[in-house]
């Protein structure tokens, strides 16, 4: 805990100080013209996401300090494995600073890698559930899936470039194909750990972990590195308009599977889950349309309410003693500042003027409208149709599935098998109360050109929120998902408002089923392929090697059984010789 507090205060200072691009490095490996260098590249973009990082880690070992080792006043064994687990945290949030600070891509990649194996030992922490081993090995393999195009990506730009330092990387001119190539691997890891179709999947169910560990890999750590990473290499991408194509798709795709999904889960974390799954696909929406800034910007706010959402949830997991809210409600009266705080988180997740998701999710809507009607942009004018409509769907449905949550949650009748639900002890209530503060204020900071520059200096230090005409159509849409909401809850408030979906319920709660698809399409040849793998080493490799043990054996076999048969004819005629030179000296002597 005082390493985060530390490292929270060394970022805040970086920021205060920092005045444009700096970069320290040293020669670490020299393969004949091939150089891996040791240093860090800061800049502006990388001082804010580091403190995002160290405040949303600070916020998250407090509040652990609580959750996990629970209080006097509570009858809950306490959970012996807590030094385990703080120590895991410290290495995610070390490894994902260096993915922020690392000038070169070889070190970069060591940060991203060290990520994967925390998520996947934090993921599995309580033992005593069934499916966090599953969950946890899920999100291993499926995000080791697209490392291995992240790692490929990283030789080619390397290999071209004749260096992994991350200038030269930029500095070097590369060859259009080798550019794209590279590119589109990049974007297979991205994918991964950014949960982007069509390797999402693992997301949802690593809400197996403890819900602090939720907080911190959806707000400031694993899925926010992919859309960092892309930020840290945008010339690149720049240069390559197919990949950004390709990444417009697949967050537009991303950005509608999430809202969707969430729109009919019953569990409190796995809304929050695909929740995060469709603001990352804002944040690559943006990306691919060209602007970097309102991307970074939507990962700063989105770090801040989604923190605070995380956290409010597991303050309401702990008081009631289940993740469903099928098991909640009436909990406002009960849980007062819980309530209001995750009143704050829902409207800046939805968009609620004047809350910070409202003015970072306008730039993203505000660039792709203007990547759409004036093009001009890296990527083809179609990416950005693409990305403003799905943005604006998603505004409609986030806001429909925001406002069910807070009402299934907090207001109607108690359905809670405890029954004196209460706020949380100080230890977990202060870092909910300090988040709400940057997910409430923190969009106003769009308004300030120190903003921009610092997210992307190229800008010109434009201001990153416009308010205007466009704006009416995001609020209508907010209000129309909002008011379908409340409307029918206020019909029956007994009732899930999810039932209206009808036929289509089951389809989202299953999120379009792609998981099954996955698993079909990858899980299942890959196991009949190993399972074929196993019968030819078990049949024909350990086959042929029992196979001439066996023979050997027959052979030796064969032998003895001629020798056991050979002895009594050689008996026989040891005897008869012995006979015939008996009776030859007893003629030879009668004779005589």
């Amino acid at each position: 805990m005082a390493g985060a507090a530390g490292t929270l205060l060394l970022a805040v200072a970086l920021l205060v100080v920092i005045d444009g691009p700096t970069e320290h490095a040293r020669t670490w490996i020299e393969l004949g013209d091939l150089r891996v260098t040791l240093g860090v590249r800061l800049d502006g973009a990388a001082a804010l996401v580091a403190v995002a990082v160290a405040a949303v880690a600070l916020a998250v070992q407090v509040y652990s300090v609580a959750y996990l080792r629970r209080g006097p006043d509570d009858d809950v064994e306490v959970d012996h494995r807590y030094p385990p687990y703080a120590a895991q945290i410290s290495l995610f949030t070390g490894a994902m600073l260096l993915v922020v600070v690392s000038g070169d891509l070889i070190p970069l990649l060591v940060g991203w890698e060290v990520m994967g194996a925390c998520s996947y030992l934090l993921i599995a922490h309580d033992r005593r559930l069934p499916q966090a081993p599953a969950a946890a090995m899920k999100a291993f393999l499926v995000t080791r899936f697209g490392d291995v195009g992240f790692l490929l990506g990283i030789a080619l730009l390397g290999v071209s470039a004749g260096s992994f330092r991350i200038a030269d990387v930029l500095a070097h001119d590369h060859a259009t194909g080798t550019l794209t190539a590279a590119c589109l691997l990049l974007l297979a890891g991205v994918a991964g750990k950014s949960a982007q179709f069509p390797l999402h999947t693992w997301l949802p169910d690593a809400m197996a972990g403890p819900t602090p560990i939720s907080a911190l890999i959806h707000a400031a750590t694993m899925v926010a590195a992919g859309v960092y990473a892309v930020t840290r290499l945008y010339p690149l991408f720049e240069a390559a308009p197919v990949a950004l194509a390709v990444l417009g798709v697949m967050g537009a795709i991303t950005l509608l599977l999430g809202a969707f999904a969430a729109t009919a889960q019953d569990d409190l974390k796995r809304v929050l889950a695909w929740s995060t799954v469709s603001q990352i696909g804002y944040m690559t929406g943006a990306l691919a349309v060209g602007s970097s800034s309102a991307a970074l910007f939507h990962l700063l706010t989105h770090a801040a309410f989604k923190a605070l959402l995380f956290l409010a949830a597991g303050a309401v997991i702990h008081a009631v003693g289940t993740t469903l809210m099928s098991g909640m409600g009436g909990l406002r009266r009960q849980m007062p500042v819980t309530f209001w705080c995750t009143l704050i988180g829902l409207g800046a997740l939805a968009g609620v003027p004047p809350l910070s998701g409202f003015f970072s999710k306008e730039g993203v809507l505000a660039a792709a409208e203007d990547a759409a009607r004036h093009g001009g942009g890296p990527a083809p004018a179609w990416v950005g149709w693409l990305v403003w409509l799905a943005g604006l769907v998603g505004v409609a449905v986030t806001a429909w599935y925001a406002t069910r949550l807070l009402l299934r949650t907090f207001l109607g009748t108690s359905r809670a098998p405890l029954a004196h639900p209460h706020d949380p002890p100080a230890a977990m209530r202060w870092p909910i109360l300090l988040l709400a503060v940057p997910a409430a204020l923190l969009g106003l900071a769009g308004f300030t050109p120190a903003l921009t520059d610092r997210l992307d200096p190229t800008d010109g230090g434009g201001e990153l929120v416009h308010l205007g005409p466009e704006l009416l159509l995001p609020l209508a849409l907010l209000l129309i998902g909002a008011g379908l909401a409340g409307w029918r809850w206020r019909r029956d408030p007994t009732a899930d408002p999810a039932t209206a979906l009808g036929p289509l319920r089951p389809v989202f709660a299953a999120a379009f089923r792609l998981d099954d698809v996955q698993h079909t399409l990858v899980v299942r040849p890959v196991v009949g392929l190993a399972r074929l793998a196993r019968t030819g080493d078990e049949r024909v490799v350990d086959g042929a090697v029992e196979g001439s043990g066996r023979a050997a054996a027959g052979l030796g076999g064969a032998l003895a059984a001629l020798h056991r048969a050979a002895l009594p004819r050689a008996a026989v005629a040891v005897l008869a010789g012995v006979l015939l030179i008996g009776l030859a000296a007893a003629l030879v002597g009668g004779v005589a």
